[in-house]
């Protein structure tokens, strides 16, 4: 059996709904935590997660 391994969210550090694998390779993938309910940009590969800063949108001037 291939051992697999729950995503935690990286601001509050419960399981989210997604499982990954060793060979898992995941790029810009927007995670969504259910109980804090907010989304993060992560990066995934060989277990290990990092998380996209995206600089705010500024606001346009007329």
């Amino acid at each position: 059996m291939i051992n697999t391994e729950w995503i935690r969210c990286p601001v509050c550090g419960s399981k989210t709904r997604d499982r990954i694998r060793k060979d898992t390779v995941l790029k810009n993938y927007p995670l969504y935590c259910p109980k804090c309910k907010q989304e993060t940009l992560i990066e995934v590969n060989n277990w290990e997660m990092t998380v996209i800063k995206e600089p705010d949108a500024k606001t346009q001037s007329r």
